[in-house]
């Protein structure tokens, strides 16, 4: 997910290449400027992530791209083990990508509008289901 992912996190995995030019699909914000999304079966590698980090990433403001948070789980898996430790900590991570998304994007509206984007203003939250 967030930009730069270490070697050792791509490390035997066959999808590792970027994803093609044109191929985003419907993307249409400066996303594509700040991470860099790799190949990948999107459905499997949700499938394949533990029940809590599939629900953050499933309540995400923007699309996770699965396979980038799969690659990050295994990273994860490697310094923590499979444990709730692990869980907790590439959760953390996918909250700190989604405030630099929605920061990135605020400054974007911001630049492009000379206005501060309304649901900021408004200092509206991301929908999630249930509290945390």
């Amino acid at each position: 997910m967030c930009e730069r992912l270490p070697a050792t996190v791509l490390s035997g995995f066959s999808g590792a290449c970027p994803v093609p030019e044109g191929v985003e699909g419907n993307e249409r914000t400066l996303r594509h400027e700040m991470w860099r999304r790799y190949a990948g079966d999107d459905w499997a590698a949700f499938d394949a992530l533990p029940v809590a980090v599939r629900k953050r990433v499933a309540e995400h403001a923007y699309d996770a791209w699965s396979v980038n948070v799969m690659l990050l789980w295994r990273h994860y898996k490697r310094v923590y083990g499979r444990t709730a430790r692990a869980e907790r900590a590439l959760i953390r991570y996918l909250d700190y990508c989604e405030r630099l998304e929605r920061a990135a994007f605020a400054s974007r509206y911001a630049e492009a509008y000379g206005a501060v984007l309304p649901h900021e203003a408004a200092e509206a939250t991301v929908l999630r289901v249930g509290v945390r």
